[in-house]
């Protein structure tokens, strides 16, 4: 089992995430889908000398994204959106994309279920042929209700997977798993077969081994399943403005120098903007001593 680190939750150079993530030994990045924005050969010879792979990427379905919209026009550009993310993992040698169906943050459906379900398999069809061809899985991610009305749970994820192919696989994530399942751990057991990727953050979202979550019992039950694929960080560690912070160096005074407004926004957006340098590292090295010790 290996371990890797997705880099959406944090704007940064990538030579410095992929830097960051070899001298805390990790094996691998799931980097943000981004197509536009990597050149597949550098960052490719970034890993390489570095001495990690790609393991895959996961879908930014932000702004206009949305495998189920209404728009028919809406869903062809995030169809092609999920199919360069696909050919941008294998040109960088990746195995699979975790997909997020709708918009992330949207919890108004544009139409009635039945519609709604049908744009949805129609749309992941399409991505899972490209990812056939392109030889990456695609794996159907279940978030928590409060950042989708779509698919919450791992039963909603495997029988969307269902309708798109036999093989199709999902990604559960334990943070939103701590939200939504009624049995964590047998959610684990349905998903035999199926699973393709998994999420790590503890309950708070913090890193791995900082809240309430059982690691050596989460990784017990995935060697139980089979599952040979990565633990994959995506911490978000909560801002903690008040004088109960017990990080005193969690706080960056300000935008970074090397951060456009843009991305600065997206950051503040998701809650991780504002992290110091020192603070974000030391999460990034807490996650994977406490999963290695949990393996």
């Amino acid at each position: 089992m290996r371990v890797a680190m997705h880099n959406w939750m944090r704007a940064e150079p990538i030579e410095a995430t992929i830097e960051r993530l070899a001298k805390c030994g990790y094996d691998a990045i799931e980097i943000s889908g981004e197509p536009e924005k990597y050149d597949t050969r550098e960052v490719r010879g970034l890993l390489e000398r570095h001495g990690l792979t790609c393991w895959g990427s996961v879908t930014l379905m932000l702004g206009d994204r949305n495998l189920l919209a209404a728009d028919e026009r809406q869903r062809a550009m995030s169809v092609k959106y999920v199919k360069d993310t696909i050919t941008m993992v294998k040109e960088l040698g990746g195995e699979e994309i975790t997909i997020v169906p709708g918009t992330v943050g949207k919890v108004v459906a544009d139409a009635g279920p039945d519609e709604e379900w049908r744009w949805a398999v129609d749309s992941l069809k399409q991505c899972y042929e490209h990812g056939k061809r392109e030889g990456v899985r695609i794996a159907i991610e279940p978030l928590n209700r409060f950042e989708t009305y779509f698919v919450s749970r791992h039963d909603q994820a495997l029988c969307l997977a269902d309708a798109v192919a036999p093989d199709c696989g999902i990604c559960l994530d334990a943070f939103h798993m701590n939200i939504e399942e009624k049995d964590f751990f047998q959610a684990i057991r349905n998903a035999k077969g199926r699973l393709v990727d998994f999420h790590v953050a503890d309950n708070n979202r913090m890193a791995c081994g900082m809240g309430a979550l059982d690691w050596k019992r989460i990784i017990a039950t995935l060697r139980e399943i089979g599952y040979d694929g990565a633990l994959t960080v995506e911490f978000v560690a909560p801002i903690d403005r008040t004088p109960a912070n017990p990080y005193k160096n969690m706080l960056e005074a300000g935008p970074r120098p090397d951060m456009t407004p843009e991305e600065w926004k997206f950051m503040v957006d998701h809650g991780t903007g504002a992290l110091s340098d020192e603070f974000y590292t030391w999460l990034v090295q807490e996650t994977i001593d406490h999963l290695r010790q949990s393996m």
